[in-house]
């Protein structure tokens, strides 16, 4: 399973209903084709940051301003490539600002950064190909 951590700007109340406008008919966790699973999580109640290391929370916190409280959590499916989903729902979570951390960097995406297709320690957005061909791990 991989793993993005979206950090939309604006309130959680408004990213939950925009999820729930785009993933009619069930909330909390929603899926996408069944093959995305989306939850929101927070500090307080939930495992956020819970295995962050201190250098990629101050790389997070410098991005968006402030200590996030919460995220939106999407965990996709090795039984499919998954680029195309992750995509299409992070550019509607980010449509009106804040940013996405993947797997296989540090660097907090903004959307118009995805979009453009910007490379940033050798890898795009969630490239999760590019990061196993060049041996990270």
């Amino acid at each position: 399973m991989r793993t993005v951590f979206v950090f939309p700007a604006g309130e959680r109340d408004q990213t939950i209903a925009s999820l729930d406008r785009h993933l009619s008919h069930q909330r909390e966790p929603w899926t996408l084709d069944g093959n995305l699973y989306i939850d929101i999580d927070d500090e307080e109640t939930g495992c956020l940051f819970s295995d962050w290391d201190s250098e990629d929370m101050a790389i997070l916190e410098a991005a968006v301003g402030h200590h996030p409280g919460w995220a939106v959590q999407i965990d996709i499916s090795g039984r499919i490539d998954g680029t195309a989903e992750v995509h299409h729902l992070v550019a509607m979570l980010l449509e009106h600002g804040g940013v996405v951390m993947d797997d296989y960097t540090a660097h907090p995406w903004t959307l118009p950064e995805i979009l453009s297709g910007a490379v940033i320690d050798g890898l795009r957005f969630f490239d999760f190909r590019g990061y196993h061909k060049h041996g990270r791990s």
